[in-house]
């Protein structure tokens, strides 16, 4: 009599639970772009990191570029989700949502080894408008401008758009001087000053 077959499952090999070719050169690529810049990484170091060859990155991506494309929009979900937590713990009160996260940056920020927001990053490396990171990282940026000009009007701001505009200019510049100043810099002030903004707001 033939052995009964078991029902459970196959047991995983090692080729099973490794992760595929374009998963590793998608984190791979994210976390040498985000640490070095897009520019400054090249599709060898990418491969190389990643333990993959050259033929398995372009199977998966068309160019560098569309790979840069791909890791600014990984990046943008991730913004997304640090965003918008806020969310749950205070789901009737915007502003302390915006200031949840305003407290989590304030603290990533004055670590040493910060390096900004790689969608900002990304603009400055790629000054022409034709190149496909920074469309990316233009589109997220026009959306959290009108996410901020939501969230500002849900607080009750006379001039929403103002306060918005305000917001997006203090959180940039502590995308931007987090890198050069570290734990004694700007960002360390970035929660009393937004207080301060919104409060001026409501005036």
């Amino acid at each position: 009599m033939p052995a009964k077959r078991s029902e459970s499952k196959p047991l995983e090999t090692a080729a099973d639970t490794k992760p595929k070719a374009a998963d590793r050169i998608r984190s791979t690529a994210r976390e040498l772009f985000y640490r070095e810049g897009i520019r400054a990484i090249g599709v060898e170091e990418i491969v190389s990191r990643a333990g993959v060859t050259k033929p398995s990155l372009y199977r998966s991506y068309a160019s560098k570029d569309e790979l840069a494309a791909e890791y600014l929009r990984d990046y943008e979900l991730a913004f997304w989700q640090v965003f918008e937590a806020g969310k749950e713990t205070y789901p009737d009160d915007a502003r302390a949502q915006l200031m949840a996260y305003l407290e989590g940056l304030a603290q990533r920020a004055t670590q040493i080894g910060y390096r900004g927001c790689g969608l900002t990053n990304a603009v400055v490396e790629y000054p022409g408008d034709d190149h496909p990171a920074r469309k990316v990282a233009e589109e997220h940026k026009r959306k959290f401008r009108e996410r901020l000009v939501q969230l500002s009007t849900a607080m009750g701001a006379k001039q929403p758009d103002t306060l918005a505009d305000g917001l997006l200019l203090l959180l940039e510049g502590t995308y931007a001087s987090g890198q050069m100043f570290g734990p004694k810099g700007p960002a360390s002030s970035l929660v009393k000053v937004a207080e301060q903004l919104i409060d001026a707001s409501m005036r």
